[in-house]
């Protein structure tokens, strides 16, 4: 049997995909660049371990249910928001994080508090940070159902092991007050041990109404906000100014 399909079927065996797949160019290499024998075993197990952390890290971008658009590399930097390239930069930095705050991302529709709040949750798990990001919707459907279903059940485990969980659009409509009761137990449960990213259009003091209960908006908030950076976002919405039609523009 021919050699190199020998040492494919033990990667095989083995699981080595890293080596299987980037095999040919790798020796090609070696014996372009006549490698000794130390740094093509090198170069082999640095291609396996290369492979393994990429898939880690889709794996773990899977399991965080990031949206399609949240690579902030291709941040749109021109648009007007009230948040500079700087602090945008600072944010990635994950200082923050290190150092157990929370960010409340605050403003009107289209200010790019979504893709902030997805990207700065993509860049976490680049980093090796178990992170999550959900709707408020998504994540009121889990609180509801995790003692019906599995999924739900096994969803809001992990999430209570998370570094890092991101809460789109908290109080975008009202919330029922059983609802508004496991919110506040589901964040008081992770209070000083997962960091929080909120991203909102109601204010602090329009909280409680969206609760109908002050109390337990104050009491939610409190936890919320007492290591927080708060980011007022501005202007128009992102979306609008660059709609998208089919009709093509009359000459």
């Amino acid at each position: 049997m021919d050699q190199k399909k020998q040492i494919i079927q033990y990667c095989q065996q083995l699981r080595m995909p890293g080596i299987t797949s980037r095999l040919d160019t790798l020796i090609a290499n070696a014996e372009k660049q006549a490698c000794g024998y130390v740094e093509f075993t090198l170069g082999l197990l640095k291609a396996e371990a290369d492979q393994r952390q990429e898939n880690d890290i889709q794996r773990r971008r899977k399991a965080a249910s990031l949206p399609k658009m949240c690579d902030l590399n291709r941040y749109d930097h021109t648009f007007e928001n009230g948040i500079s390239k700087v602090r945008i930069n600072q944010l990635r930095e994950l200082n923050w994080l290190e150092q157990g705050f929370n960010i409340m991302l605050l403003g009107p529709s289209g200010t790019g508090k979504t893709y902030l709040a997805a990207g700065l949750c993509a860049d976490a798990v680049e980093r090796g940070y178990k992170a999550y990001f959900k709707t408020m919707e998504e994540l009121m459907n889990i609180l509801k159902t995790r003692e019906l279903t599995r999924s739900a059940k096994a969803e809001y485990k992990r999430m209570t092991m998370a570094d890092l969980i991101v809460i789109d659009d908290i109080m975008l409509f009202p919330v029922e007050k059983s609802q508004a009761v496991a919110l506040f137990n589901f964040i008081n449960l992770l209070y000083e041990k997962t960091c929080f990213i909120i991203t909102t259009n109601k204010m602090a003091t329009e909280w409680a109404k969206m609760l109908d209960d002050e109390v337990l908006a104050t009491a939610l908030l409190d936890r919320l906000l007492y290591r927080c950076e708060v980011v007022n976002m501005t202007g128009k919405s992102y979306r609008l100014k660059n709609r998208k039609t089919f009709f093509q523009p009359n000459n």
